[in-house]
C-alpha cells in the first residue's frame, strides 16, 4: 500500500515552506518522511474531511470519467451504489470493481487505499430482451433492448409493455453484479427481480403486430 502524502514544513530542508512528506504512522504527532531530503520527523497533521477519488462510469458501451469526495475512513465495496456527478448528469452508480493504489484489484477498500472505483449506471439501464413469438414457437426469437428506471421489478408470468414492446416474462438471468438474489435465473411465477439487476429477460410476444421473426 502507498503511503498518503501531505504538506508539511521539514525541519532539515524547508523550515519555512512546506514541501510534499509520506506519511509513516499517524497517531499523535504523526511520523512523515519528505520528499525533498528524505528526512523522517514527526508533524501534527490536520484531519482530512474528504479524498478525493477517480471514478469510471459504464453505461450503454460507453465510459465517463468523474471524481467523487469521500471520508478518508469510509470504507467502498463492490455493490455500493452512490450519487455521482458527471459533465452530462447526475447518475446512480454501482460498484463493479475496486482499483488500488497499488493496482490491485479488490472487493472492498478504505477509500485512502483506492485509486479509481468501477462503476455502472443503474438509475436508467438498458435491459436485454429475448422474445419468442406468442404462439410458443422458440426456434423464431428476436432480440430487442428497452430502457427502463433502475428500480423497476420484472416479473415472471406478468405481462409488462414499455413503448411498442408488450411481453410476458418467462425467464430472467441475474447480473453477476447483483446482490440479494439466491441464484442465476428465476423462472417461477412471482419471481421478481429489478431492472438494474437483470442481464437478460427471456418472454413471450404479446404484442398482436405482425412481426419478422428470425433464428436465433
Amino acid at each position: 500500500m502507498s503511503h498518503q502524502r501531505v504538506a508539511v514544513r521539514c525541519p532539515s530542508c524547508s523550515p519555512g515552506a512546506e514541501t510534499a512528506h509520506e506519511v509513516l504512522n499517524r497517531g499523535g504527532q504523526a511520523t512523515v518522511r519528505c520528499g525533498e531530503c528524505g528526512h523522517v520527523h514527526k508533524s501534527t497533521l490536520e484531519e482530512e474531511t474528504t479524498v478525493e477519488r477517480r471514478v469510471i462510469v459504464s453505461q450503454d458501451g460507453e465510459s465517463i470519467e468523474a471524481r467523487i469526495d469521500v471520508p478518508p475512513d469510509e470504507t467502498l465495496a463492490a455493490g455500493d451504489e452512490f450519487l455521482v456527478e458527471t459533465a452530462e448528469a447526475i447518475l446512480t452508480v454501482r460498484i463493479t470493481s475496486i482499483e488500488s493504489v497499488d493496482g490491485a484489484r479488490l472487493e472492498a477498500a478504505d477509500a485512502t487505499d483506492v485509486r479509481t472505483l468501477w462503476t455502472r449506471a443503474v438509475g436508467n439501464v438498458s435491459v436485454n430482451l429475448t422474445l419468442h413469438p406468442k404462439d410458443g414457437r422458440y426456434d423464431e426469437t428476436e432480440s430487442v433492448r428497452i430502457r427502463v428506471p433502475g428500480d423497476e421489478e420484472f416479473v415472471v408470468g406478468r405481462t409488462h409493455k414499455y413503448g411498442d414492446e408488450e411481453f410476458e416474462v418467462e425467464r430472467i438471468l441475474v447480473r453477476d453484479d447483483a446482490s440479494g438474489y439466491d441464484r442465476e435465473g428465476y423462472d417461477f411465477a412471482g419471481d421478481t427481480v429489478l431492472a438494474k439487476d437483470v442481464k437478460r429477460l427471456y418472454a413471450r410476444n404479446e404484442d398482436a403486430r405482425t412481426r419478422a421473426w428470425s433464428g436465433w
